[in-house]
């Protein structure tokens, strides 16, 4: 298990992780799967907050690509392997509902999108986040099948209404906290 955004009282944002280290280490201890776990917000009214999805393509037009390869012209074809997701899908039901299939649109970090930004990406994606782009590039490039779940915690900034601040996505982040750390108590299960 490997918190992305760090130990302790001030994690990492996320223009601050070093996506890099973080896969190559896992590459060099010889995993072969990631399964990686988001926060997003949900870009259409159908993805309440508190649901959960798996992601199989992303968008990452804002910043450019993490990658192994700055001095050279090389480069893998970027995706979501979902190799295991099926399986866990089928082994979570019927406690856990997942909606597949979903695409992630990835924005940078640490600040949230305006309203402006959500009424053009809503139109790309379903959920956005500030991660999952960075990790499935460079995964690819390693060779490590990328595997996306995460939860929607929170409506993004406009849809249905709503105004975002941190405050506001942290109180969202506490209410699912306990349906997080069960739903990784069971995929640990699934895949042990």
């Amino acid at each position: 298990m490997l918190n992305r955004h760090g130990e302790g009282p001030a994690p990492l944002p996320p223009h601050r992780i070093n996506f890099r280290a973080n896969l190559a280490a896992l590459s060099e201890l010889g995993f072969h799967d990631v399964v990686s776990f988001n926060s997003v917000g949900s870009l259409q009214p159908r993805l309440a907050p508190g649901t959960f999805v798996s992601c199989a393509d992303y968008v990452g037009l804002q910043q450019g690509p993490a990658t192994y390869f700055d001095d050279e012209l090389k480069g893998g074809a970027p995706g979501i392997a979902n190799n295991l997701v099926p399986r866990v899908v089928a082994a979570l039901a019927p406690e856990f509902a997942i909606a597949t299939g979903q695409t992630y649109v990835q924005m940078r970090g640490p600040r949230f999108e305006t309203k402006a930004e959500i009424r053009v990406i809503r139109h790309w994606g379903d959920v956005v986040g500030m991660t999952l782009a960075h990790e499935a590039d460079l995964c690819t490039e390693l060779g490590l099948r990328y595997n996306s779940f995460g939860i929607v915690d929170n409506y993004a900034n406009g849809l249905e209404g709503t105004a975002i601040d941190f405050a506001l996505f942290k109180q969202h982040v506490q209410h699912n906290q306990e349906r997080v750390n069960r739903f990784i108590t069971r995929l640990l299960e699934v895949l042990s």
